[in-house]
């Protein structure tokens, strides 16, 4: 059995972890893994296969990032050509992979990554290529999985920026507006921001009236309270029917968010006038050693990844679904986005608290 591994999409800590789970889970049952670099790169645009053993995976469980890399621009049903003056293209050259798949003897793929990756996973599952999915993404917006590796480590990141956030804020009698990662769903926000005791958290599944925040800061104000931390997630959406704030980037590329906290710090600014502040946590939530559960969720993904190879289940996801991780037919997760639910208990905890969601 030859096993190749791809890891596509943004890097989240704890891919280093699947890595080696499903190396060494292979290498038990005398298989052999590969490695294709780059996301599916490695065998559409230059030989990028390289051989893993316990001595490649050895010493990595902590690490972060991904020993094979990745992009956001390997998708082989609308790959990026460039043509000789320049110019993008996108043509479909997902034949040309399974082509290579095949061309190189492989038997499966474990395909690593979140929503795009796995939406590819199950398109390519469905031209004949025998994959099974992990789920990866800091957003934790996959369906079919309670967690997704590289969640917890962002959390974490972004509790311990709250953290000091607070005394500079408290120091300056500032507002201070901190916008965190996660896309149209808002777990990290939600998260770091009940767990670092910010005062405001906005979501993109609460649409937010930018008045019942400053209500909130003036509140804090009258209080003796002179100081406020405002969360506010990268997808968040004023109630007024404004677009939230995207970057267009092209042809081949995913559309970024972006921005939204300084919309609302001036907005702050201007309704309360308090001396506001930004700060966009960015690409810090990605990077770094996993933490210790995110190491053993995605050492169990990589596990259960060789296992369902071995029972010849594919076109499956591994998930976490109660104590255990289970198998999730592909066609049950593409294009079902897992958002924060409105009538949860963290969402009761947060307003018990007295924080704001901006509704």
């Amino acid at each position: 059995m030859r096993i190749a591994i791809s890891t596509g999409g943004g890097d989240a800590p704890g891919l280093n972890a699947v890595i080696r789970a499903v190396v060494l889970s292979a290498h038990y049952r005398g298989w052999k893994s590969y490695g294709i670099q780059r996301g599916y790169e490695g065998l559409l645009s230059f030989n990028g296969v390289v051989p893993l053993g316990p001595a490649e995976v050895r010493g990595i469980t902590h690490l972060g990032g991904t020993i094979l890399g990745t992009t956001n621009r390997g998708n082989p049903f609308r790959y990026v050509m460039r043509d000789g003056e320049g110019n993008e293209s996108e043509v479909d050259r997902s034949g040309d992979l399974v082509a290579a798949f095949q061309a190189s003897g492989f038997d499966a793929l474990v395909s690593i990554g979140g929503d795009g990756s796995l939406l590819i996973s199950h398109q390519l599952w469905c031209k004949g290529l025998p994959v099974v999915c992990v789920p990866k993404t800091i957003d934790n917006d996959v369906s079919g999985t309670q967690r997704t590796f590289g969640f917890d480590s962002a959390v974490s990141t972004a509790t311990e920026a709250l953290d000091k956030v607070h005394s500079t804020a408290e120091s300056h009698d500032r507002v201070m507006v901190v916008e965190l990662m996660g896309r149209y769903a808002g777990w990290i926000a939600l998260y770091s921001g009940l767990s670092g005791s910010a005062d405001v958290i906005l979501l993109p599944e609460i649409p937010f009236d930018i008045e019942k925040v400053c209500d909130k800061i003036r509140a804090r104000e009258a209080a003796g309270r002179r100081f406020s931390v405002v969360v506010v997630a990268e997808g968040a959406r004023p109630s007024d029917g404004a677009i939230e704030l995207v970057e267009r980037r092209g042809v081949g590329t995913v559309d970024r968010l972006g921005g939204i906290a300084s919309k609302v710090a001036r907005a702050i600014e201007l309704g309360t006038g308090k001396e506001t502040r930004t700060l966009v946590l960015g690409h810090l939530q990605r990077g770094g050693s996993p933490t210790t559960y995110d190491r053993l969720l995605a050492l169990r993904f990589g596990g259960a990844a060789v296992r369902a190879i071995a029972d010849g289940a594919f076109g499956v996801m591994v998930g976490l679904n109660g104590p255990d991780i289970t198998r999730v037919p592909l066609a049950d997760v593409v294009g079902r986005a897992k958002n924060v639910p409105l009538g949860g208990d963290i969402i009761a905890t947060a307003r018990e608290l007295g924080i704001s969601l901006g509704d």
